[in-house]
């Protein structure tokens, strides 16, 4: 009989914690107003969250019970950082807390973001508070091939959040290279560069294929990843700012048959037809971007430009020397909405675009079922100076309550 009692008493205690760890994993968010993205907004909207998924979207939707409420005035999806040095760039901006540029040589597309990502750096937590939830991390623009991009959530959960371990090969044309390389000093030079060695890469991948294994050469990390660039299994992210520069892009992925994302493109509004034939999406340089260098013929309309053209824009939060050393996605998206923006067409360029641009729209950047349970809440209109971010939630879990 005791045996029994004490069995008894154990399966209770099991149901208890079984009752909590359910209760913590199921969680109802309400607003105001939901921007779902996959839709018109919601007023009155509920989110139902469970086991780190979207369980149900919807206006008024009645709560389970032991769901744990959380309010809101508006409620996002959580924001998607389309390209950022986050993890390999720190916070403080000295020698120590910086992997996001090798200066050994020009071109090192082997270089792993994974190899370099620090995910208990504090600025992927000063990031997160402002409601950036999932980040294409990696190398930075500097170099003709500088490395890799990883994506991750921003969770304090680290690697047990990544997504994607190589997503973009990374690639710079403009006078940015010069500055960091004895070679090249031109645009021309850094093509011919460039071309050499994908044509170098071509090269390769045929003897690889030989059927005769004597006759193969020897594993080259560079060659590789090169020819996965070529034959689509990565996408080539090109930063180019000055027209020239975007337009040479374009023949580069069209000679090599490259997925081409361009990023940077400050002077993309000069050239919106060419990139539109080329069905090219923009990771575009951060609204405020500070007007020098390549970026000296930017422009605060630009986002909204492209928008309008009908070419996919994703606003990104930068590459910066100062502290801290990015910027704040949400802040870049609300200057573009004071520049021609819609609130719609903004939130998108922090979403949806580059959760699609990055490949990655099956699980982030809006609100639907069975997607990633990744939402931020406001006491206000997100793009308003005036409002805060208050919460944020990845996969489900309260990451911040910071009320920024």
């Amino acid at each position: 009989m005791k045996k029994h009692i004490q069995m008894a008493a154990a399966i209770l205690a099991g149901m208890a914690i079984l009752g909590a760890q359910q209760a913590v994993a199921q969680i109802a968010v309400k607003g105001e107003t939901v921007y779902t993205m996959a839709g018109a907004p919601i007023k009155n909207g509920v989110v139902l969250l469970k086991d780190g998924k979207i369980e149900a979207v919807g206006a008024n939707l009645q709560v389970p019970q032991n769901y744990k409420v959380y309010t809101a005035k508006v409620v996002t999806p959580g924001f998607v950082d389309a390209h950022t040095s986050v993890g390999l760039a720190g916070i403080y901006n000295i020698p120590a807390d910086q992997q996001q540029l090798d200066p050994a040589a020009p071109v090192e597309p082997e270089l792993r973001a994974l190899d370099a990502y620090n995910p208990n750096e504090e600025l992927v937590a000063w990031v997160r508070d402002y409601g950036v939830t999932t980040i294409n991390t990696g190398h930075g623009p500097g170099a003709l091939a500088s490395g890799q991009t990883m994506t991750i959530k921003t969770s304090p959960e680290g690697f047990a959040t990544l997504m994607d371990t190589t997503n973009m090969i990374v690639f710079t044309l403009g006078s940015s290279v010069g500055e960091n390389f004895g070679s090249p000093k031109t645009s021309a030079k850094g093509m011919a560069m460039l071309r050499a060695e994908l044509q170098a890469a071509q090269a390769y991948t045929k003897k690889m294929g030989n059927s005769d294994a004597s006759k193969r050469p020897e594993r080259n990390l560079k060659m590789e990843y090169l020819s996965g660039a070529m034959n689509g299994k990565y996408k080539s992210l090109i930063t180019a700012n000055h027209s020239q520069d975007i337009m040479a892009a374009l023949r580069l992925a069209k000679e090599f048959n490259l997925d081409l994302v361009l990023d940077g493109a400050a002077e993309s509004y000069m050239l919106l037809d060419e990139i539109k034939a080329a069905s090219v999406p923009v990771v575009l340089h951060p609204t405020m971007a500070r007007s020098h260098g390549d970026n000296r013929n930017m422009s605060f309309e630009t986002a909204s430009v492209l928008a309008k053209t009908g070419i996919p824009v994703a606003i990104k939060s930068g590459f910066e020397q100062y502290v801290p050393r990015a910027r704040v996605l949400l802040f870049e998206a609300s200057v573009a909405v004071a520049n021609g923006m819609d609130t719609e067409q903004a939130l998108a360029a922090i979403t949806t675009t580059p959760a699609k641009i990055i490949g990655l729209d099956k699980r982030v950047g809006s609100l639907e079922k069975n997607k990633d349970a990744d939402l931020v809440l406001f006491d206000g209109d997100p793009f308003e100076y005036t409002s805060h971010v208050c919460t944020v939630l990845i996969n489900g879990k309260v990451v911040s309550e910071a009320c920024k």
